[in-house]
């Protein structure tokens, strides 16, 4: 698979220290948070972890990404919500890996159109692009 090259609009950056038990900050200053494993993971659960920092991205990005083909098929989505649930874990080549799921709840469609228009969704959110190929991501309506 090669590479797809993109015109970018804008670039996100964000400086962690001490990795998964520390601090992360964007350099604009909008978000600055502190980091620490949960305790499922043996850490204190005290801050909050990268993993509800990738869900809360991508169900954003994927609410977005929603909005749009649903704008291009004039459908109306008012009052939806996306929800990533992003779990890690063991690989079997001792590493650790991701899975996700989404799930959608698109109160004024039926759940036909509900269902093709996650599908659709899937394809246009970049963070679904992203990772296609690379983790689990099952998709779901509410």
């Amino acid at each position: 698979m090669s590479i797809q090259q993109i015109d970018v609009k804008y670039t996100a950056v964000a400086t962690a220290e001490n990795g998964r038990d520390g601090r992360v900050a964007t350099d604009d200053g909008k978000l600055d948070v502190v980091v620490n494993p949960p305790k499922e993971m043996g850490g204190s659960g005290a801050g909050t972890n990268p993993e509800q920092l990738f869900a809360a991205g991508y169900s954003a990005c994927y609410q977005g990404a929603l909005g749009v083909v649903a704008r291009k098929e004039n459908v109306d989505i008012s009052g939806s919500t996306v929800t990533a649930k992003v779990g890690i874990g063991s690989t079997e080549a001792g590493g650790f890996g991701l899975e996700v799921a989404i799930s959608a709840s698109i109160p004024n469609v039926d759940a036909a159109t509900a269902q093709a228009l996650i599908e659709k969704a899937h394809q246009v959110c970049p963070y679904s692009s992203a990772t296609r190929g690379n983790i689990k991501v099952e998709l779901a309506v509410a």
